[in-house]
């Protein structure tokens, strides 16, 4: 479990970070997330993923701003680039960061 601190350090030093949010209880966070897992590992080898529970971690849900889950954040160069949250398909969240990222890594 990753404190805010760490979290926003790892978004400072990283070139490109996703922050997903998720729970236990949420069927759709459990179906979504292997798949988009393994579509930013296919396409991304820059990207560091960070998991946050807000069942454990509802500060660090607060502190940026999310209040329904799942909900991803997609940070490029320490700036917040896509925020998607509930309904989202895999296809449209690399199809949203692909350029952006290939420009950065070129």
């Amino acid at each position: 479990m990753k404190t805010i601190d760490e979290i926003d350090r790892i978004i400072k030093d990283e070139m490109a970070v996703m922050v997903y949010f998720s729970a236990p209880t949420c069927n759709v966070c459990h179906a979504l997330k292997p798949k988009l897992m393994e579509a930013i590992d296919a396409n991304f080898d820059k990207f560091v993923i960070v998991d946050v529970d807000v069942s454990l971690s509802q500060d660090v849900a607060a502190h940026f701003g999310v209040f329904s889950i799942p909900t991803i954040l997609i940070f490029l160069d320490g700036k917040e680039f896509f925020r998607k949250s509930r309904n989202m398909s895999v296809d449209e969240v690399i199809r949203e960061i692909k350029r952006p990222y290939e420009i950065m890594v070129s």
